[in-house]
């Protein structure tokens, strides 16, 4: 049975306590939390004290997702306002390997992300070293964009490596997942799903998050 993980980058801003109250009560396992700085990608997101409500309120993991440009010299801010699993880009670390020790060293779970256009052989030899691997399946920075289909094969093809190496590194995909796209994904060997407007933006998010999780 799949991680559903909703992107709360999608959830009414003005109402974010009652979002949050409905994620808790629903069939989700985590809260996706999207970071972003505005130079990794084109948009700003949520900041530190927005993060720190979110986890006082949050009966479920906080699933934080770095698209920023330095994560460095935030990790153990992260760690503070409540982060449990903390996911870096590949294309935005120089030091990728310090910068996971560094998130384990704080206490958290570590997690890379990798952009469509990245090939899964660039984190190959780092792969024993993580607890997730995301893989974008639109371009980070905005929700509500379409599925690039060219995800299903890197999930299989990942899925086959962890396999290989008998590792317990768990696979999630964010963007353009819906009960069609997620349905392909599970059976490429995805663990986890990120969905923020199929979620939100639907007429009974409860109910749409309990269809998720019955695939």
């Amino acid at each position: 049975m799949a991680i559903i993980s909703p992107s709360m980058l999608s959830c009414d801003f003005a109402n974010i306590h009652r979002d949050v109250e409905m994620i808790n009560n629903s069939q989700a396992d985590w809260f996706h939390i999207d970071v972003m700085d505005g130079v990794f990608v084109p948009n700003i997101s949520f900041g530190f004290p927005v993060l720190a409500a979110m986890s006082k309120h949050a009966k479920k993991p906080m699933d934080v997702h770095l698209m920023i440009a330095n994560a460095d010299p935030y990790i153990a801010d992260f760690k503070k306002a409540g982060a449990d699993m903390l996911t870096v880009h590949y294309e935005a670390c120089t030091h990728l390997h310090r910068t996971i020790q560094q998130i384990k060293a704080n206490g958290m779970k570590a997690g890379v992300a990798l952009n469509p256009h990245t090939p899964i052989s660039a984190i190959e030899e780092i792969l024993p070293e993580l607890d997730l691997v995301l893989i974008m399946s639109v371009n980070p920075g905005f929700g509500g964009q379409s599925f690039i289909n060219t995800a299903i094969e890197k999930v299989s093809k990942l899925k086959s490596i962890i396999t290989a190496k008998n590792l317990k590194t768990l696979i999630e995909v964010d963007g353009g997942v819906n009960l069609e796209t997620g349905a392909r994904l599970i059976t490429a060997g995805a663990d986890a799903l990120v969905a923020g407007s199929f979620v939100f933006g639907s007429a009974n998010p409860t109910q749409t998050i309990a269809d998720l999780k019955k695939l």
